[in-house]
């Protein structure tokens, strides 16, 4: 319960400091506690200054405290922009004739750098005196990485208060709102199909600077498809053209501001174009492993089906059923018959891809002949391979119910199965299917025996002998 707690604890501290909103300023300045009249000028910098020993009457916490936050500064008719509110707490000594405020960002190496006088009123002494500093003219920008010292006037040895501070980023809503830094633009492109090439056109950013644009594949995170593109503030012209290998839904355009965290803009207009998705089929024969692998994170079920030439038809087969929840998808010991296909199924539709349908690898036939009153089942294979044979009632396009016992069968050894005569219609079929692999179609030859039985056939010719009749499954649908 406690890691809950800790949890619930830091998701309201990151969502405070969100939502925090900036204090404004129409005007920097320096200030001083009432009664101490103060001055600043610029200084050499935070490296130019030696220190001096520290005399002893002087007290060791001559610099009490210091405070640093971030103010905006908003004058109508210009941009906002973001300065530090530095506070500090200060002795007045004899030996102290002023302060020294400096910035160093550690992300530009740049240093600026205050001195601050004070000077009395008329018959008041200022030894001893505490003196509270205000100073807001140290302009920054978003998600700068400061290093703030305050120092005295001489800067003596040991005495001095540091302190590194974070800018809030584009992630707070103050910011990101009214910080022209924030704005991430606007992006439309143009698409030459033919030179696989995406012109982008940026809009609606401070025109004083760089801005960057990719074209990246949207995972969990956007991965780079190429080298980014440098548009140049100083330049007219806010357009570039970007390369791409291929169309894929989670291509993106991204663009930002070449500030450190700068918010990014992504353009994403190829996400209904998935069909290409599902060619990445690869079969690797050595395993007999057939696989899938998204090109782009997508929601789809895969299964293995049988293609039928009725109604472009493939029926699904059982146990075969994947879901996308994984990179790839994989079928060890598969078949590569012709007829075994791939279907992939999104809230968008199904598409079938058939990778065995081109005659590139080894497929097996089955074919039958008619003796006496038997029923003679061959297999051909360029391979070695075994089958399984049955008798089965045809029900439903995707179903076939068993009428007998199953007959093993090799390549090159026939199987003779005796049939009756109640064994007869248009819905009797032979079905064979392959036994040594985990992924096989069954195919079917249907309406095989009953030309025995001296029935005519539809187009009105007279029975014909049967004795050596044959039919082959690619008669068949």
């Amino acid at each position: 319960m406690i890691s809950t707690y800790v949890q619930i604890l830091l998701i309201i501290l990151f969502w405070n400091a969100d939502c925090q909103i900036i204090p404004r300023i129409e005007e920097c300045g320096l200030s001083c506690s009432q009664g101490i009249h103060c001055k600043s000028k610029p200084s050499g910098g935070i490296f130019s200054s030696f220190c001096h020993d520290a005399p002893a009457s002087l007290s060791s916490v001559v610099l009490k405290s210091m405070k640093i936050s971030t103010v905006m500064k908003c004058v109508q008719g210009s941009p906002c922009s973001l300065h530090l509110n530095i506070k500090g707490t200060l002795s007045l000594d004899e030996n102290v004739r002023g302060l020294e405020i400096c910035s160093f960002s550690l992300d530009t190496q740049q240093s600026q750098c205050i001195n601050v006088r004070f000077t009395k009123k008329k018959g008041k002494m200022l030894s001893g005196k505490k003196v509270q500093v205000q100073f807001n003219c140290i302009e920054v920008n978003v998600a700068q990485h400061i290093y703030v010292t305050m120092k005295t006037v001489p800067h003596y040895c040991e005495v001095k208060l540091s302190q590194q501070y974070y800018v809030e980023d584009c992630r707070n809503s103050d910011v990101g709102k009214y910080i022209p830094a924030c704005s991430a633009g606007k992006l439309d492109y143009n698409l030459d199909r033919a030179r696989k090439i995406v012109t982008v056109n940026v809009s609606n950013f401070p025109r004083d600077q760089d801005y960057y644009v990719r074209l990246c594949h949207k995972w969990f995170t956007c991965e780079d498809a190429g080298a980014f593109a440098v548009i140049k503030g100083k330049e007219s012209f806010k357009s570039v053209s970007l390369k791409y290998s291929q169309l894929l839904p989670c291509l993106c355009i991204e663009g930002w501001l070449a500030l450190p965290d700068a918010r990014r803009v992504q353009l994403c207009p190829f996400e209904n174009d998935t069909q290409v998705l599902w060619d990445n089929i690869v079969y690797n024969p050595s395993t007999q492993t057939l696989a899938w692998e998204p090109a782009c994170p997508v929601l789809v079920m895969v299964n293995l089906c049988r293609f039928t030439k009725l109604n472009d038809h493939c029926e699904d087969i059982e146990k075969s059923f994947k879901n996308s929840s994984e990179k790839q998808v994989k079928y060890s010991r598969v078949d590569t018959h012709p007829r075994l296909c791939m279907k992939f199924t999104t809230k968008r539709g199904s598409w079938i891809k058939c990778p065995f349908a081109h005659g590139e690898f080894p497929a097996w036939k089955m074919r039958t002949a008619a003796v006496a009153e038997q029923i003679q089942v061959f297999f051909t294979s360029q391979t070695k391979a075994q089958f399984s044979v049955l008798v089965c009632n045809r029900t439903q396009m995707a179903s076939c119910e068993s009428l007998g016992m199953h007959h093993s069968v090799s390549v090159g050894d026939p199987v003779s199965i005796t049939m009756s005569q109640e064994m007869c219609g248009s819905t009797i079929c032979i079905q064979g299917w392959r036994t040594d692999v985990d992924y096989s179609v069954p195919l079917q030859i249907c309406d095989t025996f009953c030309g025995f039985h001296g029935q005519s056939y539809s187009d009105g010719n007279p029975p014909k002998a049967m004795a050596h009749r044959m039919k082959s499954v690619e008669s068949l649908h």
